[in-house]
């Protein structure tokens, strides 16, 4: 009852119990007919606003001359840790220090990419005497080119720099510090690109201030550009000018009263004109309140530099790098993976034989690590790279593989993970054609291998030894093993199934995507692919998968979608307003295939789509089929095959005629073709073509 309750209350951010009784009408109304609602609310809105846990702040330690428990009340959190009994403002209030200190990721990232350079190129590359002129890096800033770039690959971020078109490491430092919401309402950021573009001249009240604004073209974006200015024209110690900082940044009238008084009468001494100085003032406590400390932001887009260097200098080691961090993350990963395709960086599938623990550098691109595939922890990895290194650093069977594993790690589940994810492909290169009859084969193996590993291992523990001396397994195990290796027959995979698997244990589609199989379809219907947009378009339709989906609400509280509408080539973000998601909410779901006709938007800053009208890939497919094409081999089908096409064509009746095409092998050697209409019609669907293919072969259905 009671998440009954809690869900009628809207979702935002400053939502009270009050504001939520006046928004959703069904929180008013179940508060007036029920007594019970009615007793929770009022007591909800008694308890509401007080500190309701004790929690620990992410990065902050307290420092102290003496001893802690002289100054603050202190106790263990449930980790065991020491901490203050005082939240962060009565903590700083009774005058301790308290320093954040932070751990970033991406010094993780800059690091391993370091080392996949030297272990690749052999090149020792000092990412702190890098040059910081390098064109490259700006080019790739000025193209918004940022995915990836610690600080720099926001929406927002990446339009500001395509039209600031950074230069130097200075301008960095003034775009991280003024990419917040006060200085960019306010027209601080369009100034300030456009004084350093030259469409507006960069003017100084004073010349004593130009050495102090030069590197922000005239612009006070620094907090130690307010204290220097302070200090330099009203003589302020720095002591004075941090005061006057902080009460510019509180707007405390009183204190900025003061001083206000204290600035002139210092200017004044200065021989400042009265009128220049106070207007300078002025100008100071209005960019005061929008000022950022320099040293934050510097250090920050020291950082960010150093990213945007590797990457356009090392763009295949920066991704390896990058899809490593994320490599937990599927929905970051498959976004950085579209993005490695963008720039040119070939993203190979796992390989038992080539992969490393994580993604790594060769020759061809950035190699799938192993750690990376689902249910396949760190353990189970390091464990079959060890068996890996043991069997001369290749591997040529399942079962040889078994024998080196620690099967206590390396489990039915996690070889089934890597199996769906292509990681076996490799062991029967030039045996199979088709990976879906590889993946079928290998996957069904799986339990003779962990048998055979297990019997294997345990008769070495028990030091089994042949009469002759030798060890038992490997002279019976020599012949046996061309039997052992033999991998049992499986029905195929559909392709629709093989890829289902590869999002399954990748977390993304490797080897194809879904929607290519209905490509015909969507072509007939007038659907275009992303790659063949090249601008904008006023009405178009889109097929795709749906990724990234979002609910959100209007400022009016209207409920409406966004997500990203992905195909072979790439994602769009897609915009479904209020009037088209009420008449199509019920088939926008994550990873629906899906038409979306709408306005298609396309510039050198955005790209999306605003929906009008959704349909189902399904539903346009029925629409523009004429017939479902069944080819089937006798052998090695047979009548009893036939029966069971015709009973599963039954259960999918629809208009759409089944043409059947047999291929009959006699025993002289010659083949005899027949097509025949079946006397069911069917409704033409995903599910069809999967169970008919599960029965007669991948690859066998063709639906015209």
């Amino acid at each position: 009852d009671a998440d009954r309750v809690a869900k009628a209350i809207p979702p935002a951010l400053d939502m009270t119990l009050a504001k939520a009784l006046e928004e959703s009408p069904p929180l008013k109304e179940m508060q007036q007919k029920d007594e019970r609602v009615k007793e929770l609310l009022a007591v909800a809105q008694r308890l509401e606003g007080m500190t309701r846990h004790a929690s620990v702040h992410a990065a902050g330690v307290v420092i102290a001359p003496r001893p802690l428990t002289e100054f603050v009340p202190l106790y263990k959190s449930q980790k065991d840790e020491i901490v203050t009994q005082w939240a962060m403002k009565e903590v700083e209030r009774v005058g301790l220090l308290k320093m954040d200190f932070l751990g970033l990721s991406t010094l993780t990232l800059i690091d391993d990419c370091l080392k996949e350079i030297k272990r690749t190129e052999g090149i020792v590359v000092d990412i702190d005497a890098i040059p910081l002129n390098d064109e490259k890096t700006y080019k790739l800033f000025s193209d918004g080119c940022t995915y990836g770039v610690f600080q720099f690959e926001s929406s927002g971020m990446r339009e500001l720099l395509r039209k600031a078109k950074p230069e130097r490491l200075d301008d960095l430092i003034a775009l991280n510090a003024l990419y917040r919401p006060g200085p960019l309402k306010s027209g601080m950021v369009d100034d300030f690109i456009s004084r350093k573009q030259g469409k507006t001249e960069v003017k100084y009240e004073l010349k004593q201030l130009e050495p102090i604004l030069s590197d922000t073209y005239g612009v006070i974006a620094y907090q130690e550009q307010v204290m220097r200015i302070a200090a330099v024209l009203a003589g302020f110690t720095m002591g004075q000018s941090d005061v006057l900082r902080k009460a510019m940044g509180k707007k405390d009238p009183k204190v900025m009263a003061k001083q206000r008084e204290a600035f002139m009468a210092g200017a004044l001494a200065n021989g400042i004109n009265e009128k220049k100085a106070k207007k300078i003032f002025d100008l100071m406590e209005f960019f005061a309140g929008y000022g950022f400390n320099k040293s934050h932001s510097t250090t920050y887009a020291w950082v960010a530099y150093q990213t945007a260097y590797l990457k356009a200098n090392y763009p295949r080691h920066f991704m390896a790098a990058l899809l490593t961090i994320e490599a937990q993350n599927t929905e970051k990963l498959a976004f950085y993976l579209a993005e490695a395709r963008d720039i040119g960086v070939p993203v190979l599938p796992p390989d038992i034989n080539r992969s490393e623990l994580h993604f790594s550098v060769q020759p061809e691109g950035v190699r799938y690590g192993l750690a990376a595939v689902k249910n396949a922890g760190e353990g189970a990895i390091l464990s079959l790279l060890a068996a890996r290194k043991e069997l001369g650093g290749h591997v040529t069977s399942m079962f040889s593989l078994a024998e080196h594993l620690d099967l206590r790690l390396v489990n039915k589940r996690v070889l089934e993970s890597l199996v769906k994810g292509g990681a076996f492909d490799s062991l029967l290169e030039g045996k199979v054609e088709e990976p879906a009859k590889m993946r079928a084969r290998l996957f069904a193996a799986i339990d003779r291998m962990l048998e055979h590993g297990n019997r294997h291992q345990k008769d070495r523990d028990r030091g089994q030894s042949s009469m002759f001396g030798g060890d038992m397994f490997e002279e019976a195990g020599a012949a046996a093993h061309n039997i052992l290796t033999e991998l049992p027959d499986a029905a195929p995979w559909s392709n629709a199934q093989q890829l289902t698997f590869e999002k399954e244990a990748l977390g993304l589609y490797m080897s194809g995507h879904p929607i290519e199989q209905y490509k015909p379809d969507l072509a007939a219907f007038g659907a275009r692919g992303l790659a063949e947009l090249t601008g904008s378009v006023e009405n178009c339709a889109i097929g795709g998968i749906v990724t990234g989906l979002r609910s959100v609400r209007t400022r009016r509280g209207d409920p409406m979608a966004v997500f990203m509408l992905e195909d072979e080539a790439g994602t769009v973000e897609t915009v479904v307003f209020p009037e088209a998601f009420a008449k199509h909410q019920s088939i926008i779901k994550a990873d629906a295939m899906l038409v979306v006709r709408g306005r298609f938007e396309k510039d050198d800053d955005t790209c999306r789509l605003v929906a009008t009208e959704l349909t189902t890939v399904e539903l346009v497919r029925e629409k523009m089929t004429r017939e479902v094409q069944i080819r089937l081999t006798m052998p090695p089908h047979d009548r009893h095959t036939l029966e069971q096409l015709a009973e599963m064509l039954s259960k999918h009746r629809g208009d759409r005629k089944v043409c059947l095409e047999i291929i009959e092998k006699r025993a002289d050697g010659r083949s005899y073709r027949v097509k025949a209409a079946a006397p069911q019609r069917v409704r033409p669907s995903e599910r069809l073509v999967a169970e008919v293919e599960g029965l007669v072969g991948a690859g066998t259905v063709v639906i015209r």
